[in-house]
């Protein structure tokens, strides 16, 4: 499994995510204090450990470099607790974006009924059933792979059945297209838990009024409710990445009613481009003028005088339809 680091240079090539529990990293988990990585045993999956990783990387002729932002986990039970934070059901169909080496694959293999994966990289692409049959052979029937940028992933390019959660590692600079392009093309996610750039992830979580409340925090609103659920550790990794990250869970929602979300999203888009100025002047281009912006909020019952951050998603759309 890999992390992509500051500046990953595709979509799908995943990175390898941990959670952190509440007291911080050095916190033991007693279910899982001796982390298997040796052979699987029936119906559970040989995690990889630090030597593990490197070896696949050797076999494969990775040599992680900070220019692509490659780190790879390698501490099963940082796997396990994202496992556990994800919140899966036996009956969960996982997709997973950017599994790398299969850190994360592997784990999830166990818990849920089947886990599609989504990675860009060809060579990593090619060994993953490899992995499952090797580390988890009870369990490699679960796995699908499909060899695609997340950006361009559509419905019908998944093997039924449908996923019905993300858990994904996504790059940090396409993270928030990636989650809001998956969240559009496949309503049959209802729940997941993803890991980014630890700001991003605070300006996800972000609520109206917050200082990190922006385009991002209101686009992913539309879709769910979403929860900060923890910090990574950087120890984890090999090589240690020169970042922290976290993890956002969601909860899909059902999105205003009587709204057409890409008109809502234009005007989200046009009142943070000023943020810093009132809606009224703020929203001028995208209503024609000032004074057919300020009738517009009006109609929406919102002041003409507030700015960008104040307004929810249901704020937003009932401008949208106030205009309309």
């Amino acid at each position: 499994m890999r992390d992509a680091g500051t500046e990953p240079a595709r979509a799908g090539a995943g990175r390898a995510a941990a959670e952190a529990p509440p007291d911080g990293p050095a916190a033991a988990d007693p279910a899982h204090a001796q982390p298997v990585t040796g052979p699987a045993v029936a119906g559970t999956a040989a995690l990889l450990g630090p030597a593990e990783v490197r070896a696949l990387a050797d076999e494969l002729g990775l040599r992680p470099t900070k220019r692509l932002g490659q780190n790879f986990v390698h501490d099963p039970n940082t796997v396990r607790r994202i496992v556990r934070a994800a919140g899966l059901g036996a009956d969960d169909v996982v997709l997973e974006v950017g599994p790398g080496l299969g850190s994360l694959t592997l784990g999830l293999l166990e818990a849920a009924a089947a886990v599609h994966v989504v990675e860009i990289d060809p060579v990593l692409a090619g060994r993953l059933a490899a992995t499952a049959a090797e580390r988890a052979p009870a369990l490699a029937g679960r796995l699908s792979v499909v060899t695609a940028d997340a950006l361009r992933v559509h419905a019908a390019d998944l093997p039924g059945p449908a996923p019905t959660a993300l858990v994904a590692n996504l790059p940090y600079n396409v993270g928030v297209p990636v989650l809001l392009h998956l969240l559009t093309e496949l309503e049959s996610v209802r729940h997941g838990l993803v890991m980014v750039q630890a700001e991003v992830a605070e300006r996800l979580a972000a609520a109206p009024g917050s200082r990190t409340y922006g385009v991002p925090s209101a686009k992913l609103a539309w879709f769910a409710a979403v929860r900060r659920a923890g910090s990574v550790p950087r120890s984890v990794f090999w090589p240690v990445p020169n970042v922290d990250s976290g993890l956002l869970a969601f909860e899909r929602r059902s999105p205003p009613p009587d709204a057409r979300r890409e008109e809502v999203f234009a005007v989200v888009d046009a009142a943070f481009a000023q943020r810093r100025k009132a809606l009224r002047a703020a929203l001028a281009g995208w209503a024609g003028s000032p004074a057919a912006a300020e009738e517009a909020l009006r109609a929406a019952g919102i002041d003409p005088m507030a700015r960008a951050e104040r307004l929810a998603i249901d704020d937003f759309a009932r401008l949208a339809a106030a205009r309309d």
